[in-house]
């Protein structure tokens, strides 16, 4: 490499970093002065990056010519090349490569002209570290080589640290003190668990529950029910093992890090760490399959878990179908909505996407040449001379598909007598959980299977089927792949299964075949090199090992090529890069998306200004603002569910508020007059029915607020619509009001009622209101179609001057409280009391402004607010024929002068700072501020009512 352009490169890469550093917005009190999100798209900020971690790359190569290749002598020693992961029990403990990532460009820093090394905490099950105690306060460590030690070989981006329960239990302070000072010199920090929080946490919940139902492994009826009665300590444990290993992050997480956490072991770890910081950085990524929702939703914390998880800002898995499942877990069994980046829960997105994991592709190729490696394959050589050579390298577990994989061979040899001297199948089979009878019975029928093959087409001096119950050191396990013919991978089901990666990394020159099956995740990526089967039809395996083994070799090269292409470029350093660079993007992200986030309701602020205000007008929705929360898929029963009712704890302050004579109080709902009538009919307050067309205070009677003009001969073909699409939508149903009509599928089938909303939409629009004078609203789960001009805010102004009118109000009112859980299409009561700002000002700018801008009380004001309303109101045609509601007369109209049509906005005197409008659970709002549900709102109104009571 040229020095001269390596430092070129290195001071173009510095000089961009510095620029995206010293791009800061102007601080203010909502954004604190944060760095600015880049005016870039998500690509072309995580090309960027790419690009960068390129550049990047120079660095480690000057230092590696300084050092003298220290790299390469790491690989070529013996102590760290000998052993796999083979060598080890379960392969879940820990992963076939980490390597990480730089930060992204934004937080980079700088040390001796070279960027910093970002910090990166990796939570895991188990450290990359077994530990053996020699004495009280002393400990002997063991890396375990193949998993995360050959990332460490490559990794010179990070500062990264390991955080994971060490394999031993102790009990005593100086053992641990002890062992936590061993484990620092290998940069791996220990959480502590002891005995019976293992038993529940890692061989109960963990090995039993999750395991198996992630590999779509279905349990014995006998423990099935064993496991039942279980099951709620279980869970327990495993919550209480995951807020031991937040509480250790904790203590060792500094500002900027990134935590990574991983595998099913720890799927509560993202939600404790994100409690305690809520700016942390947090990924999650899983190394099994994730399950279809059929089978997810079988799990008894089905839901805490799905919550726990998406507390993280990026979830991983290895391929898309297991991200799909994912996300469709989250729509179906939380109702979320499911969007293509991901599960997004009232404004905050967590992102989801496939991560393909790899190997450090370049430790097989370069083993092969090593002199122990080719002294190996020249035995196995020489031992296999004239045969083809089949090879199988698994744990011996029921998801590997050792018996099916035998069984096809059995039945090729059937059909196929002249392969039968010259073939042969060595299996490796590693033994794993030998304490548990269905593995002892798994062992048992393997042997019985080899046993009855090798008799019946063995001869003295051959055996079909040579069988390991043994795992093979690094050395010999990379020999073996190199001689191999034909690789068969037969994998019931498995996460990502990097054998056939390793297969193809060391066939460099044989270029065998991989027979891969169709269930491993792996498929997704090596499928269109291998031969993909179903390992289920051994028939159709054994078919495939014939057409392997008599594969031209023009056709044989071009699939290696094809697969050893993907195994080089998609490697584990990459995998984890990539991963990270990700997250930071997602926070990038995450920053944009929360500048459109109006902040917390100020609570404190509101009341006090409550207190010193003298008119004051408190405008409030109804349906998830002053009701009972409810489940949000509606298992609390439909029936119920239907029924509106106010929560249970806002009867007393809200009685408080209406009986102060300072404090008028509007219900603003899109209900009808019958659910107002029957919720709030004992109160002294104003109700606006559908959407505020119809008005009335408790003690009078109904009046309406719509025009004249109001065509509604529409109704009755969209109504026609909506009961074809209700009879064919199980549990959706419709509401006719008399302004608009509602179809709801809030309790239909989430995926089919999307269906059915789209291809409803598409009627409407070629149909009934193809020339009506309708504005169509889609809601979470529902669909709406209103006359044009029926709004809240449209009839705010209205409203309000009904209100004046009655009262008499000699003084301004000087303090307003909205607060509702408005769709998009109401939310412009919001801005109807905000002061004149450009409509597309974010609702932070808004809150901001509002401050430092007094708004006119001048009929100016008055005019731009009621220019809106053409003309005086009266009754509809509608109105006229719904004349049975209620005492059985219809709404009388409100009949106003001239003067008075625009005394609702004229009477206004807000100063800008006693003006607040709270969005209720909706975080992408016009309003200024925020209160997370419906109890929020009954504190907040029960600590006014206390006001009330003492002013």
């Amino acid at each position: 490499m040229n020095v001269m352009d390596s430092s070129q490169e290195i001071s173009i890469a510095q000089n961009n970093l510095v620029m995206l550093q010293t791009k800061r917005m102007p601080a203010n009190k909502y954004n604190n002065g944060s760095p600015m999100t880049p005016k870039t798209t998500r690509l072309e900020r995580l090309l960027r990056e790419r690009e960068l971690r390129k550049s990047r790359g120079n660095f480690q190569q000057i230092d590696e010519a300084k050092d003298g290749n220290k790299e390469a002598e790491l690989l070529n020693d013996s102590r760290l090349a000998e052993g796999d992961i083979w060598a080890v029990p379960k392969e879940e403990d820990f992963y076939d490569a980490y390597a990480f990532a730089r930060a992204f460009a934004d937080g980079c820093q700088w040390q001796d002209g070279r960027p910093a090394k970002q910090r990166l905490l990796v939570v895991a099950n188990r450290l990359p570290v077994s530990a053996t105690r020699k004495g009280e306060d002393s400990w002997q460590l063991e890396m375990s080589v193949g998993g995360l030690v050959t990332a460490l070989l490559g990794v010179k981006e990070f500062d990264a640290r390991w955080i994971g329960w060490a394999g031993v239990n102790v009990p005593d302070d100086v053992g641990q003190r002890a062992l936590t000072k061993a484990l620092a010199e290998k940069r791996c920090i220990p959480v502590f668990l002891d005995e019976e929080i293992v038993h529940q946490y890692y061989n109960g919940y963990c090995n039993n529950i999750l395991w198996p139902l992630f590999h779509y492994l279905s349990l014995p009826q006998e423990d099935r029910l064993a496991t039942t009665r279980s099951f709620q300590s279980q869970f327990d444990a495993y919550k209480r093992a995951n807020q031991m290993f937040a509480d250790v992050v904790n203590q060792h997480y500094e500002e900027g890090d990134v935590v990574w956490c991983h595998d099913y072991h720890l799927m509560f770890l993202p939600k404790c760490l994100k409690e305690y910081n809520s700016k942390m950085k947090v990924g999650w990524f899983l190394h099994t399959p994730f399950p279809s929702s059929e089978i997810h939703r079988t799990l008894p914390s089905r839901s805490e878990l799905l919550r726990s998880v998406i507390a993280a800002d990026l979830v991983g898995f290895h391929t898309y179908d297991y991200a799909r499942h994912f996300v469709s877990a989250c729509t179906r069994i939380l109702g979320l909505e499911g969007t293509p980046e991901g599960v997004e829960d009232q404004g905050k997105l967590t992102r989801v996407a496939a991560f393909p994991i790899g190997i450090d592709s370049e430790r097989f190729v370069r083993a092969i040449d090593l002199p122990l490696v080719q002294e190996h394959m020249k035995e196995l050589k020489q031992r296999f001379a004239g045969r083809k050579v089949m090879l199988g390298v698994d744990r011996l577990d029921m998801i590997k598909g050792i018996p099916q994989k035998i069984l096809a061979f059995e039945k090729f040899l059937e059909e196929n007598p002249q392969w039968r001297d010259k073939v042969v199948l060595l299996q490796i089979a590693v033994p794993t959980r030998t304490d548990v009878p269905e593995y002892q019975k798994l062992t048992s029928q393997v042997h019985e299977i080899v046993g009855r093959i090798n008799g019946r087409f063995g001869t003295l001096t051959a055996v079909p089927i040579h069988h390991l119950d043994r795992s093979l050191d690094f050395h010999a396990l990379c020999a073996l792949y190199a001689v191999t013919d034909v690789a068969l991978v037969t994998s019931l089901r498995d996460g990502m299964n990097l054998v056939s990666y390793e297969f193809v990394a060391c066939q460099a020159s044989k270029k065998g075949v991989l027979i891969l099956s169709e269930f491993a995740g792996a498929a997704q990526s090596l499928g269109a090199g291998a031969i993909l089967v179903n390992p289920w039809n051994i028939t159709d395996v054994a078919a495939s090992i014939k057409y392997a083994l008599d594969m031209p070799s023009d056709e044989r090269e071009k699939r290696h090529q094809h697969n050893f292409k993907h195994v080089t470029t998609h490697t584990s350093q990459e995998w984890a890069a990539t991963f990270v660079s990700e997250l930071n993007d997602t926070i990038v992200e995450a920053q944009l998306r929360t500048r459109q986030v109006p902040p917390l309701l100020p609570t404190n602020i509101a009341v006090d200004r409550y207190l010193k205000s003298n008119n004051r007008l408190l405008i409030l929705g109804f349906n998830s603002t002053l009701t009972e929360p409810v489940d949000a898929l509606g298992r609390n029963g439909q029936i119920k569910e239907l029924e509106f009712k106010l929560h249970p704890d806002i009867k007393e302050p809200l009685k408080k508020l209406c009986d102060d004579p300072k404090t008028t109080i509007v219900v603003l709902s899109g209900c009808d007059r019958t659910v107002l009538d029957d919720n709030f009919g004992e109160y002294n307050m104003w109700l606006a029915a559908e959407n505020g067309m119809f008005l009335r205070l408790t003690k009078g009677k109904w009046m309406t607020t719509m025009p004249e003009n109001l065509h509604m001969d529409w109704v009755d073909s969209v109504k026609h619509v909506f009961e074809y699409f209700t009879e064919r939508t199980p549990r959706s149903h419709f509401e006719v009001r008399e302004t608009s009509l509602v179809w709801n599928y809030k309790y239909a089938d989430i995926e089919f009622g999307r269906l059915q909303a789209r291809d409803l939409l598409q009627h409407l629009w070629t149909g009934p209101i193809s020339n009506a004078s309708v504005d169509v609203i889609q809601g979470g789960r529902s669909v709406e179609v209103r006359a044009v001009g029926v709004t809240k805010g449209a009839a705010i102004d209205r409203i309000l001057g009904e209100i004046v009118h009655y009262k008499g109000m000699k003084s301004p009112i000087d303090y307003v409280l909205c607060i509702g859980h408005f769709i998009a299409k109401d939310e412009d009561v919001y801005t109807f009391f905000e002061p004149e700002l450009p409509s597309e000002s974010p609702p932070a700018l808004r809150a901001m402004v509002a401050n430092l801008v007094t708004p006119k009380t001048s009929a100016s004001k008055s005019g731009s607010k009621a220019a809106r309303l053409r003309k005086q109101r009266s009754l509809s045609a509608l109105e006229k024929k719904a004349a049975n509601h209620g005492s059985g007369t219809a709404p009388e109209p409100i009949l106003q002068d001239k003067t008075s049509l625009y005394e609702g906005s004229s009477v206004l005197d807000l100063k800008g700072d006693n003006y607040f409008s709270c969005a209720v659970g909706r975080k992408r709002s016009n309003a200024r501020y925020l209160l997370g549900s419906s109890d929020d709102v009954v504190t907040l109104l029960k600590e006014l009512a206390q006001c009330s009571s003492c002013s």
